[in-house]
């Protein structure tokens, strides 16, 4: 067995990160009942949006849930985006089928044809996605040069 030294200068590092830890924490815990307003009118936003609360919602910590379904709001659900909600819908679905992850498999396809997604479109997105996987999967296990790669695509 190797004995490894650490520097007393990482020994701080991981001193001082343990005490900022620890200090999260009590403020998090000092800041509960402002977690616990939160969450509940999270979960009254998340009933009048969807109308109802899913029962994973709840199984989502407490403190976590406000700020997720903030940015569930601000990006998937907004209409005030770059991308149009079928394009949003599609490529959720084609990194769920590259996870997989079958709940957002079926999910995304539900929202993709309710924002007006073909099945020809969506067969593409779940295509490309696989050619994407496929692709990356070449080029990184024979460890094809990056430099070169960007060279030979037309990069600089």
């Amino acid at each position: 067995m190797s004995n490894y030294r650490i520097p007393s200068s990482v020994l701080s590092s991981i001193h001082h990160g343990c005490l900022l830890a620890a200090a999260g924490c009590a403020l998090a815990l000092v800041a509960a009942p402002a977690y616990a307003d939160d969450y509940d009118a999270t979960l009254k936003d998340i009933q009048s949006t969807m109308g109802g609360v899913p029962s994973f919602v709840k199984q989502f910590p407490k403190a976590g849930l406000p700020g997720a379904w903030a940015e569930v709001k601000a990006i998937e659900l907004s209409d005030k985006t770059a991308l149009p909600p079928k394009v949003k819908s599609l490529i959720s679905l084609a990194v769920a089928a590259q996870i997989p992850c079958n709940y957002c498999i079926w999910s995304d396809t539900q929202d993709a044809k309710r924002a007006g997604a073909s099945d020809e479109e969506i067969q593409e997105a779940v295509a490309m996605a696989a050619l994407t996987r496929h692709w990356s999967t070449i080029f990184n296990g024979m460890q094809v040069d990056f430099d070169t790669f960007k060279k030979e695509m037309g990069g600089q």
